[in-house]
């Protein structure tokens, strides 16, 4: 599955989709991102998810990096 089908099917089934899934594909993501800031910021998020305990409250981490996901698919 390519990653822009990947990150289409997360967008459209984002609850029922793991935490693990969503970072692996915001992992892929970051490396579209020119700016080395960005790249960063985005890792140290993922890092940040990495290191909660629960998957309810990775998800709600996960919730807040939508836009990525969607900046990715607007480029595409």
């Amino acid at each position: 599955m390519s990653l822009r089908e990947q990150t289409r099917q997360i967008l459209n089934d984002f609850e029922n989709t793991s935490s693990e899934k969503i970072t692996d594909a915001l992992d892929e993501i970051k490396n579209q991102f020119q700016s080395d800031l960005t790249r960063e910021y985005l890792q140290g998020k993922i890092n940040e998810i990495a290191n909660v305990s629960t998957e309810t409250d990775k998800k709600k981490l996960c919730k807040n990096l939508i836009p990525y996901l969607d900046w990715y698919l607007q480029g595409t």
